[in-house]
């Protein structure tokens, strides 16, 4: 899927990374589709109760997740692999290559604090989408 066209025709929020897509949301989960633009990336955040997976399916990226011990590693991501993130990890995308990305989680789509967003220079607001910047 290319940065204009959109499969289903729904328009995508843009966002300083490109753009994201819920396609879904429910009482018991919620899907999106996420495009970052190659050399962008995704403010280091958290989730207190928001649970997410993502299946990488174009591009490749940097993810940089805090592990139990609160130390982060990356992972390197191509087409294809996918990534779990439990509720109350920091957590980045960096994109090496224009990348299109699945996340489905839990319906909290709200939940999100920003921790580092200082590229785009957005401020972190509580219980704000990332949609609504």
């Amino acid at each position: 899927m290319s940065p204009q066209a959109r499969a289903t025709g729904r328009p995508g929020v843009p966002q300083p990374w490109g753009w994201e897509m819920l396609w879904t949301l429910t009482p018991r989960y919620a899907s999106k589709v996420l495009f970052i633009r190659r050399g962008h990336e995704i403010a280091l955040q958290v989730h207190r109760e928001k649970e997410e997976s993502f299946l990488v399916r174009s591009g490749r990226l940097i993810f940089v997740l805090e592990d139990r011990g609160g130390d982060f590693r990356e992972v390197w991501l191509d087409p294809g692999d996918s990534l779990h993130v439990p509720p109350g990890r920091r957590h980045r995308v960096i994109a090496l290559e224009d990348s299109e990305v699945l996340e489905v989680s839990t319906p909290e789509i709200d939940d999100v604090e920003r921790i580092d967003d200082l590229r785009h220079r957005r401020r972190p607001g509580p219980d704000l989408h990332s949609s609504a910047y």
